[in-house]
């Protein structure tokens, strides 16, 4: 418990520094790979907020914890695959890592069907690396039109992981002015080594796992 009280106060810190007291920042507790004895004492402290990277191990460990803790929100915060766009629907409250069309129309249509809202971000890989998932930068705006206009998606916001051999601070920035310029509120943006960057810069919502589990299980 003592680093999740320290990751919120410095959140809290951060806010209060970056001006934003009046829009907080929300913590997303990255709860891949860590079991329900690592997990409880955040849900327990009231902690409500999780990320998750792959469909099927979320459904194996919180529709369970979620009979004692209904007010839990589940994000989706890893590659989704089309053929899982129905599983993910029915779980996650937000899905952060649409990328492309046809997982687009496959979403459209399991939240049709099940007649489910869940919050959608689209991933950009803003450092243009082949092997990561994530819509080019270049193609984020017409991609974004395609999903409104052609599949009446509602976008709430962007995510962004960064190359890991570069300054992380750039790439928040450049997210940050991408996301006005397509015309979204939301940012997903930082991690355990950077959150702190990602807030000054705009971040609503920080990806913390490493920091406030320890290592992964």
């Amino acid at each position: 418990m003592t680093a999740f009280l320290k990751i919120t106060h410095n959140i809290e810190r951060m806010c209060g520094i970056a001006g934003r007291t009046k829009t907080p920042v929300q913590l997303v507790a990255v709860s891949k790979t860590q079991d329900e004895t690592k997990i409880r004492p955040l849900l327990e402290a009231g902690h409500s907020v999780f990320g998750e990277n792959k469909v099927q191990e979320a459904q194996s460990k919180w529709p369970a914890l979620q009979e004692t803790f209904p007010n839990v929100k589940l994000h989706l915060i890893g590659p989704l695959q089309r053929n899982k766009a129905g599983d993910a629907v029915a779980l996650f409250d937000v899905i952060e890592t649409l990328d492309r069309e046809s997982l687009a129309k496959e979403l459209v249509k399991e939240i049709i069907k099940q007649k489910k809202n869940p919050k959608i971000f689209v991933q950009v890989n803003t450092g243009g690396e082949p092997q990561k998932a994530g819509i080019l930068p270049q193609e984020c705006k017409e991609f974004i039109d395609i999903c409104r206009e052609k599949y009446g998606l509602e976008i709430s916001g962007l995510m962004c992981i960064p190359p890991v051999d570069e300054l992380a601070a750039p790439h928040f920035a450049f997210l940050a002015k991408l996301a006005k310029q397509v015309g979204v509120q939301q940012l997903s943006m930082g991690m355990s080594a950077d959150y702190e960057q990602a807030i000054m810069l705009g971040a609503t919502h920080v990806r913390v796992g490493r920091a406030l589990f320890g290592e992964r299980g």
